[in-house]
């Protein structure tokens, strides 16, 4: 079969002369942005410098923020405000890095989607550190060793993360910030058919997120955990029979074919991250606040709790309930709100909620996510 022509090759008698035109255009606009983005970083480069001399730290996550938003209410298109942000992002990132090389932890391995959504929120400019476990995350950047840490909170379907919430709960770092992943599940193997799989390996919530795909289409199968989903697909990449489940971007570094996409039972399958930091975040007037307390063993304990909130119009955007350690079958419950702990009624809102629980603790306020 004769192969068709390039788009960068003219057919016979074709006028591209227009073609050349606009590309020419668009290496004019190139080199301007170029020129531009230096020039922009240069400007980073002196408030780095300001910032070191006043002590003030490197991550403003309100004013990235408020820099995105600002690009969504300019954005005349052709490009959504995704790809806008997505570029944009980036550019942060190399920005930041002139300024001061910001360290991130996050739970590793790579190629898991808290990697993915590292990437995603610091941009691949940031140095990011993997590691073994929640705890681990919180402990390095208590100890200074990175700037921040990127932890899962909850699924969509699966709910609570409860390794993180522990860590919330005893730990003095703040959150500072929350990024919403949307997570897409890949069947991966060695072998070239599904019918070859005896085994699927993955870390149990993906398991969990995929359970009804599996049982329809993977019964005979038998489900093994892992320590994280691109722990599943180095172990099938060393295990014939055997597939994994997790994140596309872990095929091709392990050498794996992808046998089934987008395998989770629910198609807005989303994980929340928070950023956790030494830092408290300023107002960015689209915020959230993150409070966790106790509620004594009275009827009504809890209603007039939330009481307090309800009164003064604030909206509660999650609550959750987890045991507490030290006394058995006594609860702590975390809240998240709209609103800085700044703002006025939120401040009035907090001072009365701690005269009504045994323990109040504010785990931060920070620019609310962006939900996919």
């Amino acid at each position: 079969m004769t192969a068709m022509p390039s788009q960068t090759v003219p057919l016979e008698g074709q006028d591209c002369s227009g073609i050349d035109a606009l590309r020419d255009q668009i290496d004019q606009i190139d080199q301007r942005l170029m020129d531009l983005i230096a020039q922009r970083a240069g400007l980073a480069l002196d408030i780095g410098r300001q910032k070191r001399a006043a002590g003030l730290p490197i991550f403003a996550p309100e004013r990235e923020n408020d820099l995105l938003a600002k690009l969504s209410r300019g954005n005349r298109g052709p490009l959504p405000d995704s790809y806008l942000r997505n570029i944009f992002r980036e550019i942060i990132s190399a920005c930041r890095e002139v300024q001061n090389p910001l360290s991130v932890a996050y739970l590793g391995p790579e190629y898991t989607f808290s990697h993915q959504a590292a990437q995603k929120h610091f941009g691949h400019s940031s140095k990011l550190k993997a590691l073994a476990s929640i705890g681990e995350v919180f402990r390095e950047v208590e100890r200074g060793n990175c700037s921040v840490g990127l932890v899962p909170v909850e699924n969509s379907g699966e709910g609570a993360v409860n390794a993180s919430l522990d860590q919330l709960m005893n730990s003095q770092l703040k959150v500072c910030g929350e990024v919403y992943a949307p997570v897409s599940h890949a069947l991966m193997s060695i072998e070239d058919e599904l019918e070859f799989v005896e085994i699927i390996y993955s870390h149990p919530q993906a398991l969990a997120q995929c359970r009804g795909w599996l049982a329809k289409h993977q019964p005979q199968a038998r489900l093994s955990e892992a320590t994280s989903t691109a722990a599943a697909a180095r172990q099938a990449a060393e295990t014939p029979g055997s597939a994994a489940v997790g994140n596309l971007a872990a095929a091709e570094p392990y050498g794996l074919q992808v046998l089934a996409e987008g395998i989770q039972d629910y198609s807005h399958n989303t994980t929340r991250f928070l950023v956790v930091s030494a830092q408290d975040a300023p107002s960015c007037g689209q915020d959230k606040t993150s409070l966790v307390f106790m509620a004594s063993h009275q009827p009504g304990s809890l209603h007039q709790a939330l009481g307090e909130l309800a009164r003064r119009g604030i909206n509660l955007t999650r609550i959750e309930s987890r045991p507490t350690k030290d006394r058995p079958w006594e609860y702590a419950f975390f809240v998240d709100l709209m609103g800085h702990r700044q703002d006025p009624e939120v401040a009035e809102a907090l001072k009365a909620l701690d005269g009504q629980v045994e323990q109040l603790k504010v785990l931060g306020s920070f620019p609310a996510g962006e939900m996919n």
